[in-house]
C-alpha cells in the first residue's frame, strides 16, 4: 500500500472489459503510476484539489487487472484492463468505498447498456470484416455511371414535361386541359418506353429492388398511355390525361434526381425526404386519374369495337375490350395496394436507418 498524503479527486466507469479513471490533476508532472498484485499506486504533482501539490493514491481492485494511462493538460486518464472480461459489482476490494472515489457520470453506463454498447461494437466490426471479404465488383464504376445516365435522362424528361404543363396552365388555363396529349405525347411516350430498364435492373441485379413492384407500375402506365389513351383519339381530348401526366411527372421530378445523387454516395436531406414522403397523396391520386380514364373509355371501346376479340357465330360477333378493361380496374386497385405497401416499407426502413445512424 502506497502512504497518501494528498489525494485527488478520481471518477470511475466500467466497460465489461475496461475500467476507465479520470484523475482530477491538471498540469501533471513526475507521474508514478504502477500497479502492485491487485494495487494501483498513483503519485504526481499537479494542480488538484488543494491546489499545486503532491498527490497521492492507492486503490485495491476487486479483481486482478493491467494498466495503461495517457494525461492531458486538465486531467490524467488512466484505462484498467481487466484480466478476466465482466462485470463488477464494485470497483474496489474493500467495500466501503474510498472517499476520494467518486462515479464518472460522463462515461457511467449500467450493465444492460454497456451490453448493447458491445454488441453494437461487434456489429460494426463483423460488419467491416465481411465487407472486406466480399470481393470489389471490377464494374462497380460502369454500373453507376450507367444508373446515373438513366437516372439524369429521366430526371430530364419528366422536367420538361412538368415545365411545359405548367408553363400552359399559366398562360392557357383550362384550355390547356385538353391538348395535353398532343403537345406532351411524344416525350411521354419515350420516357415510358424507356422506364422499361427499370424491369430489367433488379432482373440483373443492377439495383437492390426486387422485379414485381417497377413492372406493375411500368406495365400500368404504359398500358394506360399506349392502349388507352394511344388507341383511341376520343380520349385523347379528355381534362383526365392533364392531371394522370401531371401527378406522374410531379412524382419522379423528385424520384429521379434522388437515384441520380445515390449513384454518386451525396444526399440532399430535403430530396430524400420529397422522395420518400410526396408519394403518399400523389401516388393514390395518380391511380384514381388513371382509373377515371379506364371508366371514361370503356363506352367508347363498346362503340369503336377496337381491340375486340372475335368469336364465332354460335357465341356471338365478339367479345368487347371493355370486358378486359373492367377486370384491369379490380387489377389496379390490388396494385395500388401492393405498390403502397412496398414504398411505405422502403419509407419506414429509410427513415429508421437515418435516425439510427443519428443517434
Amino acid at each position: 500500500m502506497c502512504n497518501c498524503t494528498l489525494t485527488p479527486h478520481v471518477y470511475w466507469a466500467q466497460r465489461h472489459g475496461e475500467i476507465y479513471l479520470r484523475v482530477e490533476l491538471s498540469d501533471a508532472q513526475n507521474l508514478n503510476i504502477r500497479v502492485q498484485e491487485n494495487t494501483l499506486c498513483f503519485k504526481g504533482q499537479g494542480h488538484g484539489a488543494k491546489g499545486e501539490n503532491e498527490y497521492e493514491f492507492s486503490l485495491d481492485f476487486l479483481k486482478p487487472v493491467k494498466v495503461t494511462h495517457r494525461s492531458t493538460q486538465r486531467q490524467v486518464n488512466i484505462t484498467v484492463k481487466k484480466r478476466e472480461r465482466g462485470w463488477w459489482d464494485r470497483l474496489a476490494a474493500q467495500e466501503r468505498k474510498p472517499l476520494f472515489l467518486a462515479p464518472d457520470f460522463d462515461r457511467w453506463l449500467d450493465e444492460s447498456d454497456a451490453e448493447m454498447e458491445l454488441r453494437e461494437k461487434e456489429e460494426k466490426l463483423n460488419k467491416i470484416l465481411f465487407e472486406s471479404r466480399i470481393p470489389k465488383d471490377p464494374y462497380l464504376g460502369l454500373k453507376k455511371g450507367y444508373l446515373f445516365m438513366y437516372n439524369l435522362v429521366q430526371f430530364l424528361g419528366f422536367s420538361w414535361i412538368f415545365v411545359n404543363m405548367t408553363v400552359r396552365l399559366f398562360i392557357l388555363g383550362q384550355d390547356s386541359f385538353y391538348d395535353t396529349f398532343h403537345t406532351i405525347a411524344d416525350v411521354m411516350y419515350f420516357c415510358q418506353i424507356l422506364a422499361v430498364i427499370e424491369v430489367v435492373n433488379p432482373a440483373l441485379r443492377l439495383v437492390r429492388t426486387g422485379v414485381l413492384p417497377p413492372l406493375i407500375q411500368v406495365f400500368g402506365r404504359n398500358f394506360l398511355l399506349f392502349i388507352i389513351l394511344g388507341a383511341q383519339e376520343d380520349m385523347q381530348n379528355k381534362p383526365v390525361v392533364f392531371f394522370i401526366f401531371y401527378l406522374w411527372s410531379t412524382i419522379e421530378i423528385f424520384r429521379y434526381p434522388f437515384y441520380m445523387l445515390a449513384c454518386i454516395d451525396t444526399e440532399w436531406k430535403l430530396l430524400t425526404w420529397l422522395r420518400y414522403s410526396l408519394w403518399i397523396p400523389l401516388y393514390p391520386l395518380g391511380v384514381i386519374a388513371e382509373a377515371v380514364a379506364v371508366i371514361q373509355s370503356i363506352p367508347i371501346f363498346d362503340e369503336t369495337k377496337v381491340l375486340s376479340l372475335p368469336l364465332p357465330r354460335a357465341l356471338g360477333t365478339s367479345l368487347s375490350f371493355s370486358y378486359i378493361l373492367q377486370l384491369y380496374l379490380a387489377v389496379m386497385f390490388l396494385g395500388l395496394f401492393i405498390n403502397f405497401r412496398h414504398l411505405y416499407k422502403m419509407r419506414k426502413r429509410r427513415f429508421r436507418a437515418k435516425k439510427k445512424k443519428a443517434n
